[in-house]
């Protein structure tokens, strides 16, 4: 017991170091697809919406595909897929230098562009709950469409879709287990490097099932805090 302990250690001959390290490039991948893939998810349900129906083609297709394909085939087709096409571009223009795309940077596009796709259906749905009866007094009231939505539709949006991004962000979180593949030395990586070494799966994979619900209890916490904070003025108002 106590030697497979000592191969947790942060010491020499230990894999804290290591899991460690691996713990946080899964949470700073998981975290850098937020920035994109919630206003573009956003972008994607208003485009759903428009009248044009350009617009709107373009918004189902995106949903369709990204929903549609697999994660880990979105992964391989950004990560292969861009080096290839910058290549043809550079042979193209006469240059003949190798091109490589930073795996991370390739993990974080595609998770994106799937998380995107999947939090637009949640904007949508929220979107549909919001009465048209604001919208027209809005305009009653001579605020822009910009206006409108920015100060009356969007709050209302968030406290509806934050339960159903929440689960988004889960089975993002856990999707970042698929960058190992790419080589990327996440948490997954780290971890089965380790297992190769020792010779000792259950150890390792159990202690990254502990470090997987770390994550998720902690979100878990985070969310129900959002949660209470955009529902605060309906509280306020119940008698």
């Amino acid at each position: 017991m106590l030697d497979q302990l000592s191969l947790l250690s942060f010491a020499s001959g230990g894999w804290g170091s290591a899991l460690l390290a691996g713990s946080l490039v899964t949470i700073a991948l998981a975290l850098s697809c937020l920035p994109i893939g919630l206003p573009l998810g956003l972008i994607v349900a208003v485009a759903a919406r428009s009248k044009n129906r350009w617009m709107r083609a373009w918004a189902t297709t995106f949903s369709t595909v990204f929903r549609g394909l697999p994660e880990l085939l979105t992964l391989l087709i950004i990560y292969y897929g861009c080096q290839i096409a910058a290549q043809k571009i550079l042979a193209l223009m006469g240059y003949d230098a190798q091109f490589t795309i930073n795996t991370f940077v390739a993990a974080m596009i595609a998770f994106s562009l799937v998380f995107a796709a999947f939090s637009s259906e949640i904007w949508l749905g929220a979107f549909k709950t919001i009465p048209k009866g604001q919208f027209e007094a809005a305009s009653a009231l001579g605020l822009s469409k910009f206006t409108t939505f920015r100060k009356v539709v969007l709050p209302q949006l968030a406290r509806i879709a934050l339960p159903g991004l929440s689960n988004n962000w889960l089975s993002l979180l856990k999707d970042t287990s698929l960058v190992s593949t790419i080589a990327l030395v996440d948490l997954m990586r780290q971890t089965n490097l380790a297992v190769s070494v020792t010779k000792d799966p259950m150890l390792f994979y159990t202690v990254a099932c502990f470090i997987y619900l770390f994550f998720s209890a902690i979100s878990g916490r985070l969310f129900a805090f959002l949660e209470r904070h955009f529902n605060r003025h309906i509280r306020s108002v119940q008698p």
